[in-house]
């Protein structure tokens, strides 16, 4: 591989850290009129409109055993991922939010391991320690007198739940990149998530009411947030690995947390800044054990 492609897998990488961390914080505000189903719909939409120029114009034929694995990756990513996300951050804030959604990298892992028998090096099972007690301090607030199952805490539960999801999307897309053109599997996936969304919205008769100034929050959600985000963070699974993928990628929380202060005037507390140093730390032992390995 020529050191410009790897160059390309870093930065894509780089992108979607950066553009997946605005996701809590633009769609936060347009959250307060828009019901979730109906924003997911609309941003994955949007994400397919985006993927679509960028396909290669080569034809290409997909097998019924890929359809059947691409219709999978589609339900967990773009139907019930977004959608318990969504119903989550209506709960919770878009900075508890931006931590929270490191569980998408530490369930990647699992499943790498326990469904793809991909290996772990000893180190990085301290290491995905150290993430889950970040994650854990986010839920909490170390207020143990408390249930982790309290009410108020329902929507960092869903979206934990949803980083699971995505999570199985991740790994099961990672599979079907070596056989479909990046582009390609962005476009189908986000239009037939979206597609099901929609009908979703009809079937439940949830109202179509969206008011003209969150149209530029679901845009930038789809185009830049989801479209974008996901086209380059399989660009980068594609050219430098899921490992190291996933290590800058989690930088995302702490572009995150970033919008989330300066555009919500969100307050940043001292459980948040001890949880993102913990994390960060977890996947620095980890980038650091696979650096020493390359």
């Amino acid at each position: 591989m020529s050191k410009n492609y790897i160059l390309i897998g870093y930065i894509s990488a780089i992108l979607s850290a950066v553009l997946f961390g605005s996701v809590s914080t633009v769609a936060k505000p347009a959250l307060v009129s828009i019901h979730p189903i109906l924003l997911a719909s609309f941003v994955y939409f949007l994400a397919s409109l985006v993927a679509t120029p960028l396909i290669g114009r080569a034809k290409f034929s997909i097998s019924n055993k890929d359809k059947i694995l691409l219709l999978v990756i589609a339900l967990s990513g773009a139907v019930v991922g977004p959608t318990l996300f969504f119903i989550g951050l209506e709960d919770t804030t878009a900075s508890d939010s931006a931590l929270l959604l490191n569980g998408e990298i530490i369930f990647s892992v699992f499943l790498a391991i326990l469904l793809f028998k991909e290996k772990l090096p000893r180190i990085g099972y301290l290491a995905v320690g150290l993430v889950v007690a970040g994650i854990v301090v986010v839920t909490t607030d170390l207020e143990f007198s408390n249930s982790m199952f309290d009410v108020q805490n329902s929507g960092n539960f869903f979206i934990i739940a949803a980083t699971l999801f995505w999570a199985l999307d991740n790994n099961l897309s990672k599979i079907l990149s070596t056989r479909l053109d990046v582009a390609r599997i962005v476009q189908l996936k986000s239009l037939i998530g979206g597609s099901i969304l929609l009908a979703l919205v009809f079937l439940l008769q949830i109202p179509i009411d969206v008011e003209l100034e969150h149209l530029p929050n679901i845009l930038l959600l789809g185009t830049a947030g989801f479209g974008a985000s996901i086209f380059f963070f399989l660009h980068g699974l594609k050219r430098i690995g899921t490992v190291k993928t996933i290590m800058i990628f989690s930088t995302s929380s702490v572009f995150g947390l970033i919008f989330a202060s300066l555009l919500l005037q969100e307050e940043i507390s001292n459980f948040q800044l001890v949880a993102m140093g913990v994390i960060l730390s977890g996947f620095y032992l980890l980038y650091k054990k696979q650096r020493g390995m390359d």
